[in-house]
């Protein structure tokens, strides 16, 4: 019995070797990539999550400002003798006193 080996065999049998190598390493690959991407999309959400809340922070604080510097202007109004004293420090007070209910309402959720 005799067996002939030519190098086109030895080639091509070596070439499909490393195919087969190569498939392997290109699944496991993909395998991994898709457990990557799995990750990416749950921090994702999570980042949607705390930029939804920080937006919503954000708009009551920007109203909170817009009250105290409302507070401040009628102070000021009223040491120039333009309204009522009382009605200025009212004005204060309820602006601070909504900052500070916020501040405390912050500190209870982070809790």
């Amino acid at each position: 019995m005799t067996i002939t080996i030519t190098w086109q065999g030895v080639v091509l049998t070596l070439l499909a070797a490393v195919g087969i190598v190569f498939l392997i390493y290109l699944t496991l690959l993909i395998k991994k990539l898709i457990g990557t991407l799995k990750e990416v999309d749950v921090i994702l959400k999570d980042s949607q999550v705390v930029t939804s809340i920080a937006a919503d922070k954000a708009t009551k604080v920007d109203g909170i400002i817009d009250g105290v510097g409302d507070a401040v202007q009628n102070v000021v109004d009223a040491l120039k003798g333009n309204q009522n004293v009382v009605k200025a420090v009212t004005s204060l007070v309820n602006a601070v006193t909504s900052l500070a209910g916020m501040l405390k309402k912050t500190e209870k959720k982070d809790s």
